[in-house]
């Protein structure tokens, strides 16, 4: 009995000592198992997956072509870089912005509709006829002017028209007669105070922008309706031109009679009227309005719904990035090509109206 339970005891030891095990071999594969945890931890520090979308390589912006095509790509090349530092510091790591003019309005939309495009700086006519495909996310503000009148006379007694310091949401589109005789008849019955027929207006030669442009189509079409019963396809001679710098070239040239433009284009086409289209006298003395149109709803910034790269979160941050550039000296001088001075947030629901006039546009033609 002694022998075997020194035997037992001797077994017992052993046993203990082997599940002790060596402490430096368990501390070795604790800490190994450590190491790799870490490891791990500091994989996912470096990349969490929330982070993983932050990084674009291209983001696309399309511009519509109401002023010159080159002369849009020459004044927005700063915005890229001002993008790409805003977008950082909201979160966004982008590669590379691109920047391209359509060749019309619709061009632009259906960008944003195919996903090509990203993001689109787009008057509210062109904004509702591709709403199923973009979103809107800011509208401009612009300047005020210092005549808003809605009699076209009030606007030939008070050349030149200035900027007021009022912001604004809204512009209005004018018909504006040219040099021509044809034109230059028009305004002379406007500015003594006789109303213009339609035989008077169907008489000269209209130069107009693309269906989709409120200040270009759409409203001049609604001021055809209120005013004769009739809109832009009655018209015997309107040419559609592919911008607003093209059909001032046209008119100074004394090729059309009447265009239709946004209210303060003439101050935009100043320079250009004498330097470039070679007129002795100045825009303002041989230019008139012979027709004002209701105020239309500013241009927006909207995002594709189909783009691959659109999120909640990227949208959120163009939207800010947007904001804080139009507070930047330079970003204002990036966005003013466009007559924008800032942008606020948008919904939906702000361009109704524009629907409106959409359909009853459609319903004419």
């Amino acid at each position: 009995m002694k022998k075997l339970w020194l035997v037992l005891t001797a077994v017992l030891f052993a046993t203990l000592l082997a599940a002790c095990g060596n402490p430096e071999e368990g501390s070795a594969s604790e800490n190994g198992n450590e190491t790799e945890a870490e490891e791990g931890n500091t994989s996912n520090s470096e990349e969490p997956a929330e982070e993983a979308g932050k990084a674009i390589d291209t983001l696309s912006i399309g511009f519509v072509p109401s002023r010159d095509p080159e002369e849009i790509v020459t004044a927005t090349e700063p915005l890229k870089e001002l993008l790409k530092t805003e977008m950082a510091n909201l979160g966004f790591d982008i590669g590379e912005v691109t920047i391209d003019v359509g060749t019309n309005y619709e061009a632009v939309g259906e960008g944003l509709s195919a996903g090509t495009t990203d993001i689109g700086l787009i008057p509210g006519g062109t904004y509702v006829l591709y709403d199923d495909g973009a979103e809107v996310v800011l509208t401009a503000t612009r300047a005020g002017l210092t005549n808003d009148s809605d009699n076209a006379k009030d606007w030939n007694e008070n050349k030149p028209t200035e900027p007021s310091d009022e912001q604004v949401t809204y512009y209005r589109a004018l018909m504006i007669a040219g040099p021509s005789e044809k034109g230059q008849e028009l305004a002379e019955k406007v500015n003594n105070g006789e109303d213009l027929t339609f035989d008077d207006v169907n008489s000269a030669n209209w130069a107009v922008m693309s269906t989709s442009s409120p200040a270009g189509y759409i409203y001049p079409a609604l001021w055809l309706k209120d005013n004769f019963d009739k809109t832009i396809s009655d018209l015997d001679s309107a040419v559609p031109v592919d911008s607003y710098g093209s059909a001032f070239a046209r008119l100074a040239a004394e090729e059309i009679d009447v265009m239709v433009t946004y209210a303060d284009a003439r101050r935009d086409n100043e320079e250009a009227w004498q330097e470039e289209f070679n007129r002795e006298g100045t825009i303002w003395e041989e230019t008139n309005v012979i027709g004002v149109t209701p105020g239309i709803y500013n241009d927006t910034i909207s995002v594709s719904k189909n783009s691959e790269v659109m999120t909640d979160e990227l949208k959120n941050a163009i939207q800010q990035a947007f904001i804080n550039i139009a507070q930047t000296d330079e970003g204002k001088e990036v966005i003013s090509i466009y007559n924008h001075e800032g942008y606020q947030e948008a919904q939906d629901s702000d361009y109704d109206n524009e629907r409106a006039a959409q359909e009853m546009v459609q319903s004419l033609n």
